[in-house]
């Protein structure tokens, strides 16, 4: 009899508890797309790039940016401060930016962004993530392997342009230029416009772990923008908007456009 109200109060207290659906953590990327991967000399060198905070697979929803920290670009060995070309903008209702650039001369550009620290009450921590995109100048192919110098970034050991779809990506992570054995990295799809849906969330952001040394691989199985974000903890904390010092992400991301063969006319 004990057993049997014991077993009916546990019930009673159960049907008590609200049940909450599970809610899957949502990956952000800082995005930063150029309008071409490649500049010939026909365009005039000319492209604009933008940058906005959101979940590219999903696209969306955006989230604010603050002003960013650093943008600028690396080529030919020397950094140029670009940030005040920036310009605000509004997706969503929310900030985000845009910036044009014309390429002058041969060379590979890595184009860099440091966004302001992004408050996520989720997971209760600022997010900084660090991005690049490589643009290729007139054909050059020299510069694309250059690193920048950020606190958290990707060494590409493949050739970020010029890729087929089915193509292997691979990288090394570094954090304050040393190889973080074991990195956790997150792989997005930037489905421009949401055209493509997927069958289960776990599709919407691939998870991938570099080796001992730091080096990770992935096939990009379709044509377009392919986000590499790589996740390391912050070595100090920072205050969020309420004033409580809280952990950091840092993420190091770099951004590369793949395509599809075309056949001949």
């Amino acid at each position: 009899m004990c057993k049997i109200i014991a077993h009916t109060a546990l019930a009673a207290a159960l049907l008590l508890i609200p049940v909450v659906n599970p809610t899957p953590a949502v990956a952000h990327f800082q995005t930063l797309i150029p309008s071409a991967e490649i500049v010939e000399p026909a365009s005039g060198g000319k492209l604009t790039l933008g940058l906005t905070f959101t979940h590219p697979m999903e696209w969306g929803p955006v989230m604010e940016m603050g002003a960013p920290k650093q943008f600028g670009v690396l080529a030919h060995g020397e950094k140029k401060d670009l940030k005040a070309g920036l310009k605000a903008i509004k997706k969503e209702g929310k900030t985000a930016y845009q910036a044009a650039y014309a390429v002058s001369r041969p060379g590979d550009h890595v184009f860099y962004v440091e966004p302001a620290p992004y408050w996520e009450p989720a997971e209760q921590k600022m997010i900084i993530h660090y991005t690049k995109v490589v643009v290729d100048g007139f054909g050059s192919g020299e510069g694309w392997d250059e690193l920048v110098g950020l606190p958290v970034e990707i060494e590409p050991l493949v050739r970020p342009y010029g890729l087929w779809s089915g193509s292997l990506f691979q990288g090394v992570v570094r954090k304050n230029g040393k190889p973080v054995p074991y990195a956790e990295i997150e792989v997005e799809y930037y489905n421009e416009g949401g055209k493509l849906a997927v069958p289960a969330d776990a599709f919407v952001t691939q998870v991938i772990k570099a080796d001992g040394q730091g080096v990770f691989s992935c096939a990009m199985p379709r044509a377009g923008w392919w986000g590499f974000a790589a996740l390391v903890d912050g070595d100090a904390k920072l205050k969020n908007p309420a004033g409580k010092l809280v952990d950091v992400e840092l993420g190091g991301l770099i951004w590369v456009k793949v395509r599809d063969f075309v056949p001949a006319k």
